[in-house]
């Protein structure tokens, strides 16, 4: 017989906290894309001059953190297409590696809210970008939501990437980083935090 750890108070208020928070990140996010113009019907058969959201929105999360904000985005936008990519970053010489995407074949027509909850050396995130630039996203339609960073990481995607916006949430906005690339104080690994699961 099996059994499954049930998730202490703290964790499970902690998941919906976390859940909150990147909900609004992704609001906030999608606050940034351009409108387009549409015409509505209303009930009593007028016609209203209405806005919408681009026809075109495409998540990417970075596996496995960013999947913690797929669900608050199809929360708002149920229809939306998520792609994934796997970009982690070496232990030893803390250079990022691909080792999976998988993107819409019309990636490139998208705006897309690249999600991924921690950025510390930039590393990933830059290289990252730079998969979604080689697939021919514009850069000015790529929005990053995160959720903590370290000063080093907002440079070092915004001396890369200038036209990239980052939606964070700013109070959480770390110290800095230690020798091993960790942010200080930090809350260790958000993927691992979220699922509950230690690697």
């Amino acid at each position: 017989m099996l059994s499954a750890k049930l998730p202490s108070t703290e964790e499970y208020l902690g998941s919906l906290t976390s859940e909150r928070i990147i909900r609004m990140l992704i609001e906030a996010g999608l606050n940034l894309l351009p409108l387009e113009k549409c015409e509505v019907t209303t009930p009593v058969g007028e016609t209203y001059e209405g806005l919408r959201l681009p026809s075109r929105i495409c998540g990417v999360s970075v596996v496995r953190a960013g999947e913690s904000m797929e669900g608050p985005l199809r929360a708002i936008c149920p229809s939306i297409r998520i792609g994934k990519i796997l970009m982690q970053r070496d232990k030893k010489t803390k250079l990022p590696h691909l080792y999976y995407t998988s993107l819409p074949s019309d990636i490139a027509e998208s705006h897309v809210l690249l999600l991924e909850p921690m950025l510390a050396t930039g590393g990933t995130a830059v290289a990252t970008i730079q998969l979604l630039l080689d697939k021919g996203v514009a850069e000015e339609n790529i929005v990053f939501v995160n959720l903590i960073t370290v000063p080093e990481g907002i440079n070092a995607v915004c001396r890369r990437y200038p036209k990239v916006r980052i939606v964070t949430f700013t109070s959480s906005i770390e110290e800095r980083l230690n020798e091993n690339a960790y942010m200080v104080p930090g809350i260790g690994d958000f993927g691992d935090r979220f699922f509950g699961t230690d690697i």
